[in-house]
């Protein structure tokens, strides 16, 4: 008789990962503030989204790693309540979904964009407020869901429609590594992973210990940093000059912001902490250009030459093909006599 043995899967050291700054940056300020709403990334396949994911919940301590399946229900996802009990013996109870157990976690979508509207919907929300409320037949309870939102996507598959793109907080698009050097590191890494996965992770342990004192000392010290007047405005400028729907943009740069002076040991949020971050929050909801972002001068600018004379008017467009290329010509009309119809009929 064949026995199966059990085998437990070690994750990807976090400080082990090549080339990919950005997204670890943006992994761990939703770590450090989890109301930021999730990180989106997007990225062609092979490009170690899953494995970020991994590493992020393994260098939190004693923090649960969650995957939502694609054929989740919405009862599976968010909980459901036994109403049965209640009817029996007046106890409430709760059946929890996987936003409670990913609860001082990282709950993982892998493929997001062809999850269901509905169940993308309601995980953003209790991703973004770190309450979970389950309803059933007139009843509600609610309990703390907080957690590392990490969702994933290859565009080669589809889009994510743009009503839920913009309720990720943060987003990072990955491209496949075009330097041979990098490419290079990252297969020796990941080879030596593969061959032995505890040889790596004990050469990465001091930096994994490090960093993970550093994320629970930013998680300590985030509810005492403020924002000032200026980094105020300075966030409301960036998102105006992006164009961006709404005050979402503006709440995330803030809060990533001060996620990132927590990070770095700051005891005040700056504007450089602001642009630090602005591309993770805008990358996904700008509708104007960078290059297309220029002052238009004011009406009392004095500065440049100045000319008296009037200046000319504005030349009128001219229209293109043939549609609408000829001015409107004045048509005759004649008197239309009687085509002999029958008489109205009188009443």
């Amino acid at each position: 008789m064949s026995t199966v043995q059990s085998a437990a899967r070690v994750a990807f050291p976090f400080t082990a990962l090549v080339g990919q700054p950005l997204l670890q940056r943006a992994l761990l300020l939703v770590a450090i503030d989890p109301r930021i709403g999730g990180v989106l990334v997007s990225g062609p396949r092979g490009t170690a989204k899953s494995t970020a994911a991994r590493a992020l919940a393994a260098l939190l301590p004693d923090a649960p790693f969650v995957t939502l399946p694609l054929a989740a229900s919405l009862e599976q996802l968010v909980g459901t309540l036994n109403v049965e009990d209640v009817l029996r013996d007046g106890q409430l109870r709760l059946a929890p979904g996987l936003v409670a157990r990913a609860h001082n976690g990282v709950l993982y979508v892998d493929e997001v964009n062809l999850l269901p509207d509905a169940l993308v919907d309601a995980l953003l929300d209790v991703a973004a407020s770190g309450i979970n409320t389950v309803e059933r037949d007139g009843i509600s309870q609610q309990h703390a869901a907080r957690f590392a939102l990490v969702g994933t996507m290859n565009p080669e598959e589809g889009e994510l429609r743009p009503q839920l793109l913009d309720r990720f907080g943060l987003s990072v698009l990955l491209g496949n590594p075009t330097d041979p050097q990098q490419r290079q590191e990252i297969l020796r890494t990941r080879l030596s992973f593969d061959e032995d996965p505890q040889a790596l992770t004990a050469a990465h342990a001091a930096q994994l210990s490090q960093l993970s004192d550093t994320v629970a000392s930013a998680q300590a010290v985030l509810p005492s940093l403020a924002w000032s007047d200026a980094v105020l405005q300075h966030a409301a400028a960036l998102a105006l000059a992006a164009g961006v729907d709404g005050m979402r943009a503006d709440l995330v740069m803030l809060r990533a912001a001060r996620a990132l002076a927590a990070l770095e040991g700051r005891d005040a949020v700056s504007t450089q902490d602001v642009d630090a971050v602005a591309e993770l929050a805008l990358a996904h909801r700008r509708t104007v250009e960078p290059s297309a972002n220029r002052t238009a001068p004011s009406a009392n600018d004095n500065s440049g030459p100045r000319s008296d004379k009037p200046s000319a008017p504005a030349a009128t467009p001219t229209p293109e093909g043939d549609w609408g290329a000829l001015p409107p010509q004045p048509t005759p009309t004649t008197r239309v006599l009687s085509t002999g119809a029958w008489p109205a009929k009188k009443a």
